[in-house]
């Protein structure tokens, strides 16, 4: 006897010991009509813990006994037909229906705790299997919540990819099967129904086979052993069912998440060969008929011409052979960076040596002489890719150089603003309309330069520059902004998240500042 069980026995006999205690108390103050109502309260309070037929034959044991000990006369079963008969048989009926409607009141509570209990499972395990990214991996949660509705031994297979076999090396397989029910589950996943007892289907098996079932698609199949010999495996079917489709409706969601963002990938790939063959096709074809020109005319008039005129075109060669180099890097990390899954090589770096890098080799360009550069004292180390920050930044100047005034200055910072480090660059150019202020980090656009202003040459840029140093920001998990400046020009800041404390940053002395 469980502890349960114990404490509702002694409950009903807590009860029994009561009544019968005020009826011999109250006897000679109360006639026999009144003590028989504590007797039917002590059947209905006994009946609420009691089961059903003990309840029944201990109110008839307690009329047996009223009748022995009040009933005259006393000490035996002989009654007063006229006096006394009747109350007994009414005392006996009435204890017996209250009993009964006490007992199938609390049947049906005990019914509608068991369906609230499925159903509590049923929503929490709807709740498990939404958050899941991979639903394959709580089939062991199945297989437990299965053993735990039925008590019966349980084995789970589960398909990790559509048209897998089942019995194949690719299904996941919970449990120890013999080699029949293997069979059971092959055959319940390929036709997609239940099998065995109650299912209409081979019920001359003792086990039942429930398929995983999403839209249209089978994707695995639970054995539940035994469950024809189950008291209550008619009623358990339809809610095993519906945990195993739950199931298979998140593993069909999951496939379909996969293949999508494949067919993402795929498509995503496919567009940056595109974009990457329309920029060989398109811009590079100005910088190489320069190069190729300037060559030519080298080569076939090279004696004809001073030396000024070959330095020029030599000038002319080197300058188009950069920009061709820079374009050409741009467009090979925009590649890179848009692939999925992207690598980074980051290390713990150092905010003064990339942007004293980034300045020494701006000052041996054209106009380089312009760009001046502060470096807050003491900023933490950095955890990124130096080359890729470098770059970014050599776009950076590149684009202030190209669109400010030939007597402005660039000015390059690096400060800390709160959990981020700030690279910024800010030109006095003439700045980004509003309506191109995010256009102009899309790959391919060039921004609304005046063809006749003093800036157009800078608009034949490929128009990569800018999207790849914003794909470079948000591979460190950064971004990059452009903010308008209110003297004119444009600042764009480099927001990159400081990793943790990180080691100790170095004692090198900051980037000098330029001189004026």
């Amino acid at each position: 006897m469980d502890t349960n069980t114990l404490s509702r026995s002694i409950l009903a006999l807590l009860a029994w010991a009561i009544a019968w205690a005020a009826m011999v108390g109250l006897e000679g103050r109360l006639d026999l009509a009144n003590l028989a109502m504590l007797l039917v309260l002590a059947s209905a309070l006994s009946a609420l813990w009691l089961p059903g037929w003990t309840s029944m034959v201990a109110s008839a044991v307690a009329v047996l006994a009223f009748n022995w000990f009040f009933v005259p006369r006393k000490f035996a079963f002989t009654v007063d037909l006229h006096q006394n008969a009747l109350l007994l048989v009414v005392l006996l009926l009435v204890n017996w229906i209250i009993a009964g409607l006490v007992i199938r009141q609390r049947h049906l509570a005990e019914a509608a705790h068991t369906v609230a209990a499925r159903e509590a499972r049923l929503r929490q395990w709807g709740d498990t299997l939404r958050d899941a990214s991979d639903p394959a991996a709580h089939a062991a949660a199945l297989r437990t919540a299965l053993q735990e509705a039925t008590g019966s031994t349980v084995a789970v297979t589960v398909l990790r990819a559509l048209g897998s076999p089942p019995d194949g090396a690719a299904a996941l397989q919970l449990g120890e099967p013999d080699e029949e029910q293997r069979a059971g589950l092959a055959l319940c996943v390929r036709e997609g129904r239940p099998m065995g007892a109650g299912s209409g289907r081979y019920d001359e098996l003792p086990d039942a086979y429930l398929p995983l079932r999403g839209r249209g698609v089978t994707l695995g199949a639970a054995l539940i052993t035994g469950l024809a010999r189950h008291p209550q495996g008619p009623e358990l079917r339809p809610h095993l069912q519906a945990l195993c489709d739950q199931m298979g409706s998140a593993l069909h969601r999951s496939l379909i998440a996969a293949h999508e963002q494949q067919a993402r990938d795929q498509a995503q790939l496919q567009a940056t060969r595109n974009a990457l063959l329309a920029a060989i096709s398109h811009d590079y074809r100005t910088p190489l008929a320069t190069i190729m020109g300037a060559a030519s005319a080298l080569q076939e008039q090279g004696e004809r011409m001073d030396g000024a005129q070959r330095q020029r075109l030599a000038a002319g060669i080197v300058e188009e052979s950069e920009r061709l180099a820079r374009l050409t890097d741009n467009t090979l990390q925009l590649a890179r960076l848009d692939a999925p899954a992207v690598q980074l090589r980051c290390d713990w770096e150092s905010a003064e040596e990339i942007v004293g890098a980034v300045l020494r080799r701006a000052r041996r360009g054209p106009g380089g002489a312009r760009v001046r550069a502060w470096v807050e004292p003491d900023l933490p180390l950095l955890w990124c890719d130096a080359i890729l920050v470098s770059q970014l930044l050599d776009n950076l100047l590149d684009n202030g150089l190209k669109y400010s005034p030939a007597d402005a200055p660039v000015e390059l910072h690096a400060t800390r603003d709160g959990e981020c480090l700030v690279l910024a660059v800010s030109d006095r150019g003439p700045g980004i309309a509003p309506a191109w202020q995010e256009k102009v980090f899309e790959v391919f656009q060039r921004g609304d330069t005046d063809p006749a202003g003093p800036h157009a040459d800078a608009g034949r840029g490929a128009g990569v520059g800018l999207a790849v140093c914003r794909a470079i920001a948000r591979a460190h998990r950064g971004e990059l902004l452009l903010r308008p400046r209110a003297e004119g020009g444009c600042r764009f800041e480099c927001r990159l998240p400081l990793r943790g404390a990180g080691p100790p940053p170095p004692s090198a002395p900051a980037a000098p500042e330029s001189p004026p």
